[in-house]
């Protein structure tokens, strides 16, 4: 929680975001608990809905209301992150937490996204 505590970002006028327009999920994350926390907090959910959901969802008729907004192609940016995140894990020392402190994990991660971008 400390790292989205400092979660900042900038906008041409006034004061810095906090707040993610919009997030990228997978279907573990789908639950109406979820989905409502975000919704009142006027946070765009991205979150494919598991065909059990669909079903129940589906035989409840009119009942059981619209099916959740997905959008395809924001949907498609989250697979970049996830090949991302997999190349850091290959960093030992990121994988199992060997550093004590935030501040020196931090640097380990800062030290493995630049070899990694300098290496593509």
């Amino acid at each position: 929680m400390q790292v989205m505590a400092r979660l900042r970002v900038p906008r041409p006028v006034g004061r810095p975001r906090i707040t993610p327009a919009m997030i990228l999920a997978d279907k573990a994350y789908s639950s109406r608990a979820i989905r409502g926390h975000l919704r009142r907090r006027g946070i765009q959910t991205v979150i494919p809905e598991p065909a059990d959901q669909a079903a129940h969802r589906k035989r409840r008729g009119r009942a059981g209301g619209r099916p959740p907004a997905f959008d395809r192609e924001a949907y498609k940016n989250r697979n970049t992150v996830e090949r991302c995140i997999n190349r850091l894990k290959q960093w030992r020392g990121l994988a199992t937490r060997y550093d004590k402190t935030a501040t020196i994990y931090l640097a380990a991660l800062h030290i493995a996204g630049i070899l990694i971008w300098s290496a593509t």
